[in-house]
């Protein structure tokens, strides 16, 4: 532990992680207050690992074709009228980092089971455990975002350094993109056992910060830097995992996991009623199927990034101390800890 702790100032950068708290408090309050009352499904679109090294030499361009080619698959399958057949919208978050903080660019969404009908008439409900089928949604992710890839090449858009210098011939980019379209690519689309707000909560952890936050950092000194990763693979206490990296090597893995300027970290796309859109963009009254809106609901100030007094603060370190269960003296806790686990979602 060192001896002293440094303050900054509010430097504003999305991905400090000291700053922007008060601003991704925002952001969950927004995209809670535009919750309908009804299903939703969590929906990721990962970018195949044949194709990281070029996304990461071209990081504004690779992202922003990531961000629109899963927004417009979501949008063109769920319009389709043999799939759900109704105009949606989604809010879709861009990751560019794994639990293992390597460089993993991958898109979260949260989409509504249902939308309006293609001629804005009635409400058209998804099932409640399923919305259309992930082999669907990654065949045509794959066929977009390959296609756009070849465009941007085209167009020049594309640079490529060190061992893929060759790919700036455009017949060597065909024969190395031509083995991408047989190969199965990963979509998730799952409903979240604990409702849209808990992903809502999960991403807006991620929107406005960086992946190696303050928490992770185990120790530091003049010629390295060691912090915590967690590996999914494996279960238990040690799925927390210590990591070590010189200087100049945690700076080179902190500013791969950092959105370049002028690309896209999070986007809400589509066409949906929300409780506080006008009253003609929502679902008819007279329709059976329409869901019942709640009234509108104002979403609350958030406070500046300023120093805040904990409601329930920790006796020992002041720190925030939650209250697990209450028990009279003499009677034994209901209550039992589990094996500490390293927390780094």
């Amino acid at each position: 532990m060192w001896p002293y702790r440094d303050r900054y100032n509010s430097c504003r950068n999305r991905h400090c992680p000291k700053c922007q708290a008060a601003a991704s408090r925002q952001w969950l309050a927004d995209r809670e207050a535009e919750l309908l009352p009804v299903p939703y499904f969590h929906v990721v679109y990962t970018l195949p690992s044949e194709l990281r090294d070029i996304a990461y030499q071209n990081k504004r361009v690779v992202y922003n074709l990531l961000m629109k080619a899963a927004a417009e698959t979501t949008l063109a399958i769920a319009a389709d009228p043999k799939r759900l057949g109704a105009r949606i919208g989604i809010t879709s978050v861009l990751h560019t980092w794994g639990s293992a903080l390597t460089h993993h660019p991958h898109v979260h969404m949260i989409v509504p089971g249902g939308g309006l009908s293609l001629d804005n008439a009635r409400w058209v409900a998804a099932r409640p455990d399923f919305l259309i089928h992930v082999k669907v949604l990654a065949r045509l992710f794959r066929g977009k975002m390959l296609a756009m890839l070849m465009a941007a090449h085209d167009d020049g858009e594309l640079k490529f350094f060190n061992s893929h210098a060759g790919l700036a011939d455009k017949k060597t980019f065909k024969r190395f993109i031509a083995p991408l379209r047989r190969i199965k690519w990963v979509v998730y689309c799952k409903a979240p056992f604990a409702g849209p707000e808990q992903v809502l909560r999960y991403l807006s952890r991620y929107t406005h910060r960086v992946a190696i936050s303050n928490r992770r950092l185990v120790a530091a000194d003049d010629g390295a830097i060691a912090f915590r990763w967690k590996d999914y693979r494996v279960d238990g206490p040690i799925a927390g995992r210590r990591c070590g990296f010189t200087r100049t090597n945690s700076s080179a893995a902190s500013s791969s996991t950092c959105c370049p300027k002028a690309s896209t970290a999070s986007a809400t796309t589509g066409s949906l009623p929300t409780p506080t859109a006008p009253r003609t963009s929502r679902p008819p009254a007279h329709s059976s199927t329409s869901p019942r809106l709640p009234p509108p609901r104002k979403s609350p100030d958030i406070a500046a990034d300023t120093p805040c007094v904990l409601p329930c603060p920790c006796p020992r370190c002041g720190g925030r101390m939650i209250l697990i269960e209450t028990f009279a003296p003499g009677c034994e806790p209901r209550w039992r800890p589990m094996p500490s686990r390293i927390d780094t979602s």
